[in-house]
């Protein structure tokens, strides 16, 4: 089994990703939700950031000198993968994430954690891109810190919908700013990885609802 098939049973077994009736914050109705806000204990933040390492090192093994963690749900993120790149693969890169509020007083500033220098590769570490705006507002941020290269974006997941173009949100990342873009797996191959097949002895994704699935995309997602 490869990473990324251990990853989406990972998602199944966490109760991360689930199968049944959703609404997306865009207001879409979606067969399927990413929630990796369900993730709670060390054992899952140890394997998350094993998945997020060897994603990372996969297509990454040179070239980034940070991490950053949007707040909130990308600061254990962050770290977590920051450990597991240090454990697994000897590579001690430091890391950073962002107060919602900048700080007023002691060292103040909007940034904790490793403080970026001009020239610095940046890495950023993200849960689920649905319309981009955390990355977005990331690039405005370090606008405002330092003159750094953003050279890339590590996602959990590629819903693989339309943004505001026909493209994906991903794409469109791509193309706007030519931040590179590797998100662990795909919904595609979530799709080909459950369909009618057991985790833990429970079929999660059954006919009907891959079906469903197909519908969704063939209305919201990315065309070409």
């Amino acid at each position: 089994m490869t990473y990324r098939e251990e990853f989406i049973h990972f998602m199944v077994r966490s109760g991360v990703l689930t199968f049944g009736d959703f609404t997306t914050k865009s207001g879409r109705k979606t067969p399927y939700f990413v929630n990796t806000g369900n993730y709670k204990t060390g054992a899952q933040a140890s394997r998350l950031g094993d998945y997020y390492a060897a994603c990372i090192q996969e297509h990454m093994p040179e070239g980034i000198d940070a991490l950053f963690g949007p707040a909130y749900k990308g600061i254990p993120l962050a770290v977590s993968a920051a450990s597991s790149l240090y454990r697994n693969y000897g590579r001690d890169l430091p890391y950073c994430f962002n107060r919602k509020e900048a700080k007023d007083h002691g060292e103040g500033g909007a940034m904790v954690g490793y403080k970026p220098q001009d020239g610095d590769r940046i890495a950023i570490i993200e849960d689920v891109v649905t319309a981009g705006t955390a990355v977005r507002e990331t690039i405005e941020l370090f606008k405002h810190v330092a003159d750094v290269k953003l050279t890339a974006l590590f996602v959990s997941v590629d819903r693989m919908e339309r943004g505001t173009r026909d493209c994906t949100t991903l794409d469109e990342l791509r193309q706007d700013f030519g931040i590179r873009v590797y998100p662990i797996v795909t919904i595609r191959e979530i799709m080909d990885c459950l369909q009618n097949r057991e985790v833990d002895g429970k079929v999660y994704l059954d006919g009907g609802t891959l079906a469903r699935m197909e519908d969704y995309l063939a209305q919201y997602g990315a065309k070409g």
